[in-house]
């Protein structure tokens, strides 16, 4: 990824991270309760949301840095946008009564996004050419 595929991804999930925050919390309200999956819908949200302000910071940083720095800050960012694709995803899905075999897919996303923040921190030591 380079900065504007991250200040992309920034925006599309932190937008599409409000409207699924604001559709959990007000059209499926009811639904989500009677099936005891609101904690899950809201888990999904925050993690979306989060990460979709650490994406934004990952765009700023990878624009002014180079070489090792800036790779590894792609990585980050490339590994946050799989764990919100996969954690976030599987979560929204199985809160909304998708099929149970999502389930083993969100400690993949969970994995995704552990990965990036590594990346992250690996980016604060490497050697800028």
């Amino acid at each position: 990824m380079n900065h504007r595929s991250t200040l992309f991804a920034a925006g599309l999930f932190g937008a599409t991270g409000v409207a699924c925050g604001a559709f959990g919390a007000h059209a499926l309200r009811d639904w989500l309760a009677e099936r005891g999956m609101t904690v899950a819908w809201e888990t999904a949200a925050r993690y979306q949301l989060i990460h979709a302000v650490a994406l934004f910071g990952a765009a700023i940083w990878s624009r002014q840095a180079q070489g090792a720095a800036q790779r590894r800050v792609d990585w980050a960012a490339a590994c946050w946008c799989a764990g919100i694709v996969l954690f976030c995803g599987s979560l929204y899905s199985l809160a909304a009564g998708g099929p149970h075999w999502l389930g083993p897919v969100t400690p993949l996303g969970g994995l995704a996004f552990m990965a990036g923040w590594v990346c992250l921190s690996a980016a604060a030591f490497a050697k800028e050419s």
